[in-house]
């Protein structure tokens, strides 16, 4: 692969995004791996080490305008192009909207849809110049709501519709549009919710359900996807010649999202979530 082609990817101070930098790198793409403080580089240095690649780390708060703006005009005045974006930074949340203020949906919101609408209005005009790829990292929870998780499946619920609809506009200008949906995944994702007894408190009436929720996710986190092979389905979607629009990155988001695809009035996704809660 030629090493001239430039991909952007966020949200790489661990987990699936640092994983997809190295791997890019070490693919042959000129990589600019960006993360909201680049004080928490390090392992993302270590492991561009081990790899024996290059990465060019760089600020990118996905929240904040300015900093979005200066990120991509840095990229262009540097390398000129810009060929793969990687919208991956996000945010995890738990709670339920009786017992948490409005506030914290909001929040949630602002990390992972405004962040990637920000990201992607600063990358389409260099995607279309260079006939270039929008990957989105999203969710199998961008497919089937899951309880306590009302904020993030919203706004994973919401990427996925802007991507579905701009996918269609941007192929018309050469750019192709994909989203990928893992499930459980072995990273400090799940680590960074603030699951504890405080939130168990927090949770008033809801607090026997959570608790079966939290017993029930940590299970099927035992046998969660390594975020190496996430990245290399990523890498897939970034090379290949005609990638799928929505893509899952294990048997198992396979098998759970088609279960959504084909169930019409609900009643399936209703049965299983709410056995979670059983």
């Amino acid at each position: 692969m030629s090493n001239d082609r430039v991909a952007l990817i966020t949200g790489t101070s661990s987990g699936i995004g640092l994983a997809t930098a190295v791997l890019a790198a070490r693919r042959g793409f000129r990589t600019v791996a960006t993360l909201r403080d680049t004080g928490r580089a390090g392992r993302l240095h270590e492991a561009a080490a081990e790899a024996g690649v290059e990465l060019d780390v760089r600020p990118l708060d996905v929240t904040d305008a300015g900093s979005v703006g200066a990120a991509f005009e840095g990229v262009l005045a540097d390398y000129g192009r810009l060929d793969v974006l990687v919208n991956n930074a996000g945010a995890g949340h738990i709670g339920t909207i009786e017992q948490e203020p409005v506030s914290a949906v909001r929040e949630t919101m602002e990390v992972n849809f405004f962040g990637v609408a920000e990201t992607t209005k600063a990358a389409m005009p260099a995607l279309r110049a260079s006939g270039g790829r929008l990957i989105t990292v999203t969710s199998v929870g961008g497919v089937i709501g899951q309880p306590f998780n009302e904020a993030y499946c919203a706004a994973k619920f919401a990427v996925e519709g802007m991507m579905e609809a701009l996918a269609p506009v941007a192929a018309a200008q050469g750019v192709t549009v994909c989203v990928v949906e893992p499930g459980a995944v072995a990273t400090e994702f799940v680590n960074n919710v603030g699951v504890g007894e405080r939130l168990f408190a927090e949770a008033g009436p809801y607090a026997d359900s959570l608790r079966k929720y939290i017993a029930n996710v940590t299970k099927s986190f035992q046998g969660a996807q390594t975020a190496d092979k996430v990245a290399e389905v990523i890498l897939g979607a970034m090379t290949a010649e005609t990638p799928a629009f929505r893509i899952q990155t294990s048997k198992w988001a396979e098998e759970f999202a088609a279960l959504k695809f084909a169930d019409r009035d609900g009643s399936a996704v209703q049965r299983l979530t709410s056995g979670w809660l059983a």
